[in-house]
């Protein structure tokens, strides 16, 4: 899908569906009958058992050296997919900044990668305008990496897990901060391998 056709399908709706998303048949908990915690805001999440892999598609950080999520490896990651004309994406974001002011760290991050094609300037204007503090600032301002996903809606937010396999999706916005948005991470933090201590 080109990317201009991305922009266009998440104007148009902004819940829409994810192409990558599609499960062909029920793959919830397929080994041993173990759920995600899947309540409020985050009630609509899609898990994935087992996890699927992810294009190591590149992107670039807010000093405009490229990336991939094998940077990042190591972490789980909750990689959100949004842009600056997005209305559900405004609502969204301060959301995702106070979970990584909670919970970011060596164990896990938010990677908010921005797809506004106006690049670094017009991000850094909307981090300001919306007092964003505690999010890093990532772009892909070529649609590449969100090519690689297949996306045709905005906000589209990964769960990623340390070895940079998708553990589940949600389209659509969501109360990042919420505690049911925080159970669901830390189930999968905690099934990754490392527990966490909680946020206070």
């Amino acid at each position: 899908m080109k990317f201009a056709g991305l922009l266009a399908l998440a104007a148009a709706a902004a819940l829409g569906l994810v192409a990558w998303l599609a499960l062909d048949e029920p793959q919830l908990a397929a080994s041993g009958g173990a759920r995600p915690p899947l309540a409020g805001s985050v009630a609509n999440f899609t898990p994935f058992d087992p996890p699927r892999p992810i294009e190591q598609a590149g992107f670039v950080d807010g000093e405009e050296r490229a990336v991939t999520l094998g940077d990042f490896e190591g972490r789980v990651l909750l990689v959100n997919f949004w842009a600056t004309w997005c209305g559900p994406c405004k609502e969204e974001m301060p959301s995702l900044d106070r979970l990584e002011g909670e919970m970011g760290g060596e164990d896990f991050q938010v990677v908010a990668v921005s797809v506004d094609e106006g690049g670094l300037p017009e991000v850094d204007r909307f981090y300001s305008m919306l007092g964003l503090e505690n999010l890093a600032t990532y772009l892909d301002p070529t649609g590449e990496f969100a090519d690689a996903l297949k996306l045709t809606a905005l906000p589209t937010t990964v769960l990623v897990d340390r070895d940079g396999r998708a553990l589940g999706a949600l389209v659509g916005p969501a109360e990042w901060d919420s505690p049911e948005a925080k159970a669901l991470i830390r189930y999968y933090m905690e099934r990754d391998g490392a527990g966490i201590t909680s946020p206070t």
